[in-house]
C-alpha cells in the first residue's frame, strides 16, 4: 500500500509533470480533482484524478495484480461515475510498477457482450527512463525504469536528487525515491546511494509511518471483532449441542474450535436436523 500511496502523493504534489509525461504536453494549469465518487477505501490509497481545461486524466498506481479486484472492470466502474459527474472526456492511465509476466498487466480493456471499454496501461519496467529524470516529481518511477545498467540508473537518479535546490522538496522526493526503489533494489544498496536522514524529515515518509500504524490498529480491532464473533457462535453451538446430546467429548469441541466464522454460523443451522451425535460426526468430517 506505500507504494500507491507515495506514487498518488507524487501525482497531486506534483501534477503538471505528470501530464506532460502521460500525455506528452505541458499546460499551465491543471487541477487535483478531490471527487465525491465514494471510492472504496482499497482503491482511493492508488487513484488519483487531475483535471486539465480539456479532461480529466485518471492515473492509478498497482504494484500487484489481485485476482478478485479485476483491474479492467475498476477502469470502467470509475470511468462511467466520471463521466456521468463531469461529463468531459476522460483519459485513463493503469501505471504498474512491479515487473512481473502475470498476464493481468497486459489487459487493455474490459469486454463482455456488448460493453467495451479500453484504457491505457503503462508498465514501468518497458519505460526509458529519460522523460522521467527530467521532472522532479517523476524521480522516484525513473528507478523502475528500463536500463541495461540498473544500478547506473539508481546512481543517476540519486544524483538528480541531490541537485534539488528546495531542501523540504528534496528530502520528500528522496524519501519517495528509496520507497519505490525498494521494489527492485536491495535496501543496502539504497541507503548507499541516499541520506538516511533525509528519509527521517521527510514529510511524506513521516505521514506514510503514521497512516501505517493507524492501519494497523484499525486491522488488529477488526481481527479482534472477528475472533470475538467466531468466539460467540462457537459457544452458541456448544451449547445448543450440549442440550440435545448432552456434553461433548473435547475432541469434537476442539474440531469445532478449527471452523471459521461461516463454518459455525452453517452448523447452526445444520444442527437444528441432527437426530444424534452421530449426524454432527459426520458434517464434521466432511468439512
Amino acid at each position: 500500500m506505500k507504494y500507491d500511496n507515495t506514487c498518488k502523493y507524487l501525482a497531486e504534489k506534483y501534477p503538471n509533470d505528470f501530464v506532460s509525461w502521460v500525455l506528452g504536453e505541458r499546460l499551465s494549469r491543471v487541477e487535483v480533482l478531490k471527487t465525491e465518487l465514494s471510492l472504496d477505501p482499497i482503491s482511493a490509497d492508488s487513484v488519483t484524478f487531475l483535471r486539465t481545461p480539456t479532461q480529466i486524466l485518471h492515473l492509478e498506481f498497482q504494484v500487484k495484480v489481485e485476482t478478485d479486484r479485476p483491474m479492467p472492470l475498476r477502469m470502467l466502474n470509475y470511468w462511467v461515475r466520471l463521466y456521468w459527474k463531469y461529463r468531459v472526456p476522460v483519459t485513463q492511465v493503469l501505471i504498474w510498477l512491479k515487473q512481473t509476466d502475470n498476464p493481468g498487466v497486459f489487459e487493455t480493456e474490459f469486454s463482455t457482450g456488448l460493453t467495451r471499454h479500453g484504457f491505457q496501461v503503462i508498465r514501468i519496467w518497458e519505460q526509458s527512463p529519460e522523460p522521467l529524470l527530467q521532472n522532479p516529481g517523476l524521480l522516484p518511477l525513473a528507478t523502475l525504469a528500463a536500463a541495461p545498467d540498473t544500478a547506473g540508473l539508481l546512481n543517476r537518479v540519486a544524483q538528480q536528487v541531490s541537485n534539488i535546490e528546495n531542501e523540504g522538496a528534496q528530502n520528500d522526493i528522496s524519501a519517495c525515491t528509496q520507497i519505490l526503489a525498494g521494489l527492485r533494489f536491495d535496501k543496502k544498496l539504497i541507503q548507499n546511494l541516499f541520506r538516511r536522514e533525509m528519509m527521517r524529515e521527510s514529510v511524506i515518509y513521516q505521514d506514510i509511518l503514521e497512516e501505517g500504524e493507524q492501519k494497523g490498529r484499525q486491522e488488529g480491532r477488526q481481527e479482534g471483532r472477528q475472533e470475538g464473533r467466531q468466539q460467540e457462535a462457537l459457544a452458541i453451538v456448544i451449547r445448543q449441542l450440549a442440550r440435545r446430546f448432552g456434553t461433548l467429548e473435547e475432541e469434537w469441541q476442539a474440531r469445532m474450535r478449527e471452523l471459521s466464522l461461516q463454518q459455525l454460523e452453517e452448523l447452526g443451522e445444520a444442527l437444528l436436523d441432527f437426530s444424534n451425535r452421530a449426524d454432527l460426526v459426520d458434517w464434521l468430517q466432511s468439512r
